[in-house]
C-alpha cells in the first residue's frame, strides 16, 4: 500500500466545490474517477479542504491510498491524461502513512482578487469580484492590521458547519494594488465557513467608507455577524497553498 499525495490546480467554475455532492460534479469526484481508469481501484481521496462552488486552487492538497505499482512521480500524468482542462495535477508522490491532506495541515493561504473599476471585466470574469465604487487601500490596510493575530471570528463565520471552536491564528492578511485590481493575501492556521470571503466583504466596506478601520477590533469582539460585511462572491477566491 502507499499513500499518494497530489498538487492540484483547478478552476472551479464549472464544479460545486470539491467535495463529492449529490447536486453537482465535484472536482473530488472527476479526480476520483481518473484515478479508478488508471489503477482499477475505487479510491478516496482526502483533501486539504472542502472549497465551495466556484472557488479556485493552486495549490490544493489530496492523498489516497493505492495498492497501484505506477511509480509515485508518473501519477501526474497518468491521472492528467484521464482529466479535464480545468484540473490539473502539478505534483505527485509518495508520502508516509500517518499523512492527511486535512489533519496534517498546518495552515492555508488563499488570494482574493477585486477588480476595482465600473466597468465589468471580460477576460477575467470568472477569477475576480468587480467593486464598482472607488475602494480607500490605506484604510483597508489600516483596518487589515485588526486581524492580525488570534481572534474569535464567530463575526466572519457563515451558518452550515460545526466547528469545536471558532477561534484562528491569521498571520497574515496583505492588499496588493496593481492598476485597477486590488489583491487581498490571507494566511492562517485554518479558516472557518466563508472566513475570508467575508474579511474581505468587511474590509471592502472600510475601503468605501462605511465601516471605520478602528471599528475592526470591536466587530471582532462583538462575535456579531450581523455586524460584520458581506459575504463576497465565490469566484474571485483563490486555494494559493497549504503548509504543513
Amino acid at each position: 500500500m502507499k499513500n499518494i499525495r497530489l498538487i492540484i490546480e483547478y478552476d472551479g467554475t464549472q464544479y460545486c466545490g470539491w467535495q463529492r455532492q449529490n447536486n453537482g460534479m465535484s472536482i473530488q469526484q472527476v479526480i476520483e474517477e481518473a484515478i479508478k481508469q488508471i489503477t482499477n481501484e475505487q479510491v478516496k481521496l482526502i483533501g486539504s479542504s472542502r472549497t465551495d462552488a466556484g472557488v479556485h486552487a493552486k495549490g490544493f492538497v489530496a492523498n489516497f491510498v493505492t495498492n497501484s505499482k505506477i511509480p509515485s512521480e508518473r501519477f501526474k500524468n497518468a491521472i492528467n491524461a484521464k482529466l479535464p482542462e480545468d484540473i490539473v495535477i502539478i505534483d505527485s508522490s509518495e508520502v508516509e502513512e500517518s499523512f492527511h491532506a486535512r489533519y496534517s495541515a498546518k495552515g492555508k493561504k488563499y488570494s482574493y482578487s477585486v477588480l476595482n473599476r465600473p466597468i465589468a471585466a471580460a477576460i477575467c470574469r470568472a477569477y475576480t469580484c468587480q467593486h464598482k465604487g472607488l475602494l480607500n487601500c490605506e484604510a483597508m490596510r489600516e483596518g487589515a492590521k485588526a486581524f492580525i493575530g488570534t481572534h474569535d471570528f464567530s463575526a466572519f463565520k457563515s451558518s452550515g458547519s460545526s466547528v469545536k471552536t471558532t477561534v484562528r491564528t491569521i498571520y497574515e492578511l496583505e492588499i496588493v494594488k496593481h492598476e485597477d485590481n486590488i489583491m487581498f493575501y490571507v494566511s492562517g492556521d485554518g479558516f472557518l465557513y466563508n472566513m475570508v470571503r467575508i474579511i474581505v466583504g468587511t474590509l471592502l466596506e472600510v475601503g468605501s467608507g462605511k465601516i471605520k478601520p478602528i471599528d475592526i477590533v470591536d466587530i471582532i469582539d462583538s462575535k456579531d455577524r450581523d455586524r460584520a460585511g458581506k459575504c463576497v462572491p465565490a469566484k474571485g477566491l483563490c486555494l494559493e497553498k497549504v503548509y504543513y
